[in-house]
């Protein structure tokens, strides 16, 4: 048995050796920031772009009435007034994500998604842990690893 184990883990190993970290960590960068980006677009209106659907709606961007209703009455955060609050998670949820699947600050970018993340476990979804724990993981990752080789921050390296 242990003999079969063996060889299932050599020949597991050697098909996923193939494939480049970087194309993983592009994944990586997608999926975190697009989880982001479609949560920031939900708060805004008059700009709305879905590069999945190939769907865009053009003009300056302004909170959503429902975004300060649900930092008020749902989110309720400790410390910090619902408008800021709502003002600076739009932000965040937009300028991340941007920065993060360009591969530009990609580090400190996965950062602020952490600190995000942690603030929506502690204090508003708590019972959510099992998607937020997958958030964690994506960002502790790149934070971890780096963007990769197909980054803003490798071309600037290089440089």
């Amino acid at each position: 048995m242990l003999s079969l184990v063996n060889f299932i883990n050599a020949q597991s190993e050697a098909l996923f050796r193939k494939i480049p970290e970087s194309v993983i960590l592009f994944l990586s960068r997608f999926a975190i920031a697009a989880v982001f980006w479609k949560s920031g677009q939900t708060k805004i209106e008059g700009f709305k772009l879905d590069i999945i659907a190939m769907n865009a709606e053009f003009g300056w961007p302004r909170l959503a009435e429902t975004t300060g209703f649900l930092f008020e009455y749902e989110y309720d955060l400790p410390l910090i007034p619902p408008m800021i609050a709502a003002v600076l998670a739009t932000i965040g949820e937009h300028l991340l994500p941007i920065l993060i699947l360009t591969g530009l600050f990609t580090r400190l970018a996965s950062f602020g998604i952490v600190m995000m993340t942690l603030v929506i476990q502690i204090f508003v979804y708590p019972d959510a842990y099992a998607t937020h724990a997958t958030w964690m993981a994506a960002a502790l990752f790149l934070m971890y690893k780096g963007p990769g080789s197909f980054s803003l921050d490798h071309f600037f390296a290089k440089r």
